[in-house]
C-alpha cells in the first residue's frame, strides 16, 4: 500500500519563494527524546543518516536497496493545485523546486514539472542521486561520460565529451527508483514533463560550487556529426555514443522556489 506525503493543497503547504538550497533550521533531539514517528518521510532521513557516509563515498549496495526500499512508499496525491494553474501558448513552462532538507552530506527536494516543462541536461558531479517519481509521466535521457585510462586531465571544459547513452525513453509513475553514481547509472541525464509530474531527488553530497561540486549544463550531438577521430563501431553502437558540449546556464534551468510546509523532519544529534 503507498503511503501518501500530505502535499495535496499546495495552497497551504507551499509558499513561493526565491528558490535557494539552504541548510534547514536546526531542531535538534536526542534519540532517546525522539517521538515514535513513522511517517515516510522522517524514515527516509533517517536512512539517508545511515546511507550517506559524506564527500569522496559511494552507498554500499545493500544501503541502495534499503533506501530504494523506502522510496517505494512515498507516492503524492494527484489534486494539486499547482498543476491546475494555466500555461501560456508558445512559452515553456517553469520547474518549481521545494527543499525539504540539506545538510552537508545530503539533500532531499521535490521538482514539479507542468507538462512540457524541462530540466536540461545536467551533471552530479562526485555525487550519488535517487530519483524517484512520484507522479506523472516524464521523458528521460541520460548519459555516463565514457573515459580512459590514458585520458588527459588538462582537456578543456569546451572540448566535447563522448558519452554513452543510458536511459532515453517515458516512465510513468510508479516506477522503479532511478540511481545516479557519481560516474555511471546515468549521471549526466535530462526530463521533460509528458504530463504534469512531480521528481523527488535524494542526493548526497549536495551541490556546492565552493566543494567543486558545480552544476554543469550540456548539450548532446550525434557521434557522427562532428570531425573527430572514431573508432569502428556498427550503426547500433553509433547509436549509444553522443559527444556532449558542456554550456552556459540555459534559460530552462531557471526554477520557481517555493516553501516546505509538509511534515517536518525532526533532525538527529547525529546530523
Amino acid at each position: 500500500m503507498k503511503i501518501e506525503v500530505r502535499l495535496t493543497d499546495v495552497s497551504r503547504i507551499i509558499r513561493k519563494k526565491k528558490c535557494c538550497r539552504k541548510t534547514s533550521s536546526k531542531r535538534k533531539r536526542s534519540p532517546a527524546s525522539l517521538p515514535a514517528i513513522t511517517f515516510p518521510l522522517q524514515r527516509l532521513y533517517m536512512s539517508c543518516l545511515d546511507v550517506f557516509k559524506g564527500v569522496g563515498t559511494v552507498p554500499f549496495p545493500t544501503d541502495v536497496k534499503k533506501l530504494c526500499r523506502i522510496l517505494e512508499d512515498l507516492g503524492l496525491s494527484k489534486n494539486l493545485q499547482f498543476f491546475k494553474t494555466s500555461s501560456t501558448v508558445g512559452v515553456t513552462p517553469k520547474v518549481a523546486c521545494t527543499n525539504i532538507y540539506q545538510s552537508e552530506k545530503f539533500s532531499l527536494c521535490i521538482f514539479f514539472l507542468p507538462a512540457n516543462a524541462v530540466i536540461p541536461l545536467h551533471n552530479h558531479p562526485g555525487m550519488t542521486v535517487f530519483n524517484k517519481l512520484l507522479l506523472g509521466k516524464v521523458h528521460i535521457k541520460a548519459y555516463d561520460l565514457v573515459t580512459s585510462s590514458n585520458q588527459d586531465d588538462s582537456v578543456s571544459p569546451s572540448q566535447p565529451k563522448l558519452a554513452c547513452l543510458k536511459a532515453d525513453g517515458v516512465f510513468t509513475a510508479p516506477c522503479d527508483t532511478s540511481v545516479l553514481y557519481p560516474t555511471s547509472g546515468g549521471n549526466i541525464h535530462a526530463f521533460k514533463a509528458i504530463t504534469p509530474c512531480a521528481i523527488l531527488d535524494v542526493m548526497g553530497p549536495p551541490y556546492s560550487k565552493k566543494d567543486g561540486r558545480d552544476c554543469s549544463y550540456y548539450r548532446d550531438v550525434p557521434y557522427d556529426a562532428l570531425p573527430y577521430e572514431r573508432a569502428v563501431m556498427s550503426e547500433e553502437e553509433r547509436e549509444r555514443y553522443w559527444w556532449l558540449e558542456e554550456i552556459d546556464r540555459p534559460k530552462e534551468s531557471e526554477m520557481e522556489g517555493i516553501e516546505y510546509m509538509g511534515p517536518q523532519i525532526v533532525e538527529t544529534s547525529s546530523s
